[in-house]
């Protein structure tokens, strides 16, 4: 009799204590966030990753009514700032901002000092930046076919820049290599600025970039787009055809931004984020900034994200592999 009044006390104090540690639970994930958030950019100021991190902290640190602070923890290819974030409690008080080398470093490095795959909880794809293939103004490539023909007729005699071996234009570029059966030898630069400025002086014929950085060169005219690489056309350039649709099939290549947590961040305080976030990414005004910078807003659940982000890592893992880039 004593043994069965001692197990049903042990089974009531179990129950109270499961039943304690889920109120205590769910007080903590409601009461969130209770003190300052900090959003890692592994970025340098400036550039839509940290515009992205500061416009989307001013507006939760309004909407929350707490500190939003923003660090900038550039380096090593954006793995010292993703690291970092890896490494964090998984609280929601450490948020990432996460691009386009989330997704391709780990088969770009040799070793990194996280697993992406496990190290991470995705909260939101905030938006998308489409690659567009430019030429200099005066270059006689218009259309995607003279380019093909060019290509194909003088393989690996056409010069391509790039912002270096394993950045996003680089595998765009052997993306599409790949996918048209054609060869181009590759014109390394360190970033954007000073590959667009030798594309418009005409030192190389041809490159893929993102749309904010080609923005202002064809702005001033000095070069000229020949497609798109969305699966459809773009409302940033509705004139521009796809590479898809001109010759390319299944083609598509962007640099993209979204927010990431530490894994084991609990999941009611990635539902409240990625609730915020998207209501955000809703506002006109955010809208209105997400287009003048050259980003199409995105959004959607977790889960959603968490497909995408899957779905690009196989992408840049077969490229990375076949072609055997390294960021090293």
């Amino acid at each position: 009799m004593r043994t069965k009044t001692v197990t049903y006390f042990l089974a009531f104090l179990v129950g109270m204590l499961g039943l304690t540690s889920s109120q205590l639970f769910a007080q903590g994930s409601t009461a969130y966030p209770e003190k300052p958030i900090t959003i890692i950019v592994p970025y340098p100021p400036g550039g839509f990753n940290d515009t992205l991190g500061r416009i989307v902290g001013k507006k939760l640190s309004d909407a929350w009514g707490v500190n939003v602070v923003i660090d900038n923890k550039p380096g090593a290819g954006t793995t010292i700032g993703t690291n970092f974030v890896a490494r964090s409690s998984p609280d929601g008080y450490t948020i990432l901002v996460a691009q386009f080398p989330f997704a391709a470093n780990p088969y770009l490095y040799k070793s990194l000092p996280y697993d992406t795959l496990k190290a991470f909880s995705p909260v939101v794809l905030a938006g998308r930046s489409p690659m567009v293939l430019v030429v200099n103004s005066n270059s006689p490539i218009k259309t995607m076919s003279e380019f093909l023909a060019l290509t194909k007729a003088k393989p690996g005699s056409v010069n391509y820049g790039s912002s270096g071996p394993g950045s996003s234009n680089h595998l765009a570029m052997v993306l599409f290599e790949m996918m048209a059966g054609v060869s181009l030898n590759q014109v390394p630069y360190k970033g954007s600025t000073p590959l667009l400025t030798d594309l418009a002086g005409g030192q190389v014929e041809v490159a893929f970039d993102a749309y904010p950085h080609v923005r202002p060169f064809l702005q001033s005219g000095k070069i000229r787009p020949v497609a798109i690489a969305t699966e459809v056309r773009s409302p940033l350039m509705p004139d521009v055809p796809t590479v898809n649709e001109s010759g390319v099939k299944g083609y598509e290549a962007s640099s993209w931004h979204g927010f990431v947590v530490p894994a084991g961040t609990p999941k009611p305080v990635v539902e409240k984020l990625n609730k915020q976030i998207n209501l955000i990414l809703k506002q006109e005004d955010i809208r209105k900034l997400f287009n003048e910078q050259g980003v199409v807003p995105d959004g959607g659940t977790p889960a959603q994200f968490e497909t995408f982000i899957g779905k690009q890592m196989d992408i840049w893992k077969k490229v990375v592999s076949t072609a055997g880039v390294t960021a090293e």
